[in-house]
């Protein structure tokens, strides 16, 4: 199975593909990160995004989207530039019929580390080794969302 992770953001916005089962080492196709400026408009850093994680899908051929599940913060402009955002994520993917799984970063966290409650630097570390990396994904993005398809794989690919 081949799964297509989408950590969302608006600056920066984290897109990793994982292939592998459920109960063995997953293997690396492609991770990298989707920047918009923040000075551009909103419109057209959606429409950026939409552009970009089209051409993932296209040139990855995913069997699967994962995507953070948005969780409340204080800062209600970042959680809905993070909203927005996983939104489009999703649209592309329901644009192909490919079934998309919302993640929480505790559910990613246990199932990357073993602890829910794990820092970045603990995701990034354990993914660098699933997928036998010879240094931790960069941005953190990047690592999040490698991780949130690792996650998804491991969960037997299931729909949420």
């Amino acid at each position: 199975m081949r799964v297509l992770g989408v950590d969302p953001g608006l600056t920066r916005c984290g897109i990793g593909v994982v292939e592998g089962v459920p109960g063995r080492a997953p293997a690396l196709v492609a991770a990298d990160v989707i920047r918009t400026s923040p000075q551009a408009d909103i419109a057209d850093r959606l429409l950026a995004l939409d552009a970009a994680v089209d051409e993932w899908l296209s040139a990855h051929h995913p069997d699967a989207v994962a995507v953070e599940r948005v969780f409340s913060q204080h800062n209600v402009r970042t959680v809905m530039g993070t909203a927005q955002a996983g939104a489009v994520a999703i649209i592309c993917a329901a644009r192909r019929g490919l079934p998309v799984a919302l993640h929480t970063p505790s559910e990613v966290k246990a199932a990357v580390t073993g602890n829910g409650r794990a820092d970045k630097a603990q995701v990034a570390t354990m993914v660098m080794r699933l997928l036998r990396l010879d240094t931790p994904p960069r941005p953190a993005d990047t690592a999040d969302a490698l991780g949130l398809a690792i996650c998804h794989l491991w969960r037997g690919g299931a729909r949420r």
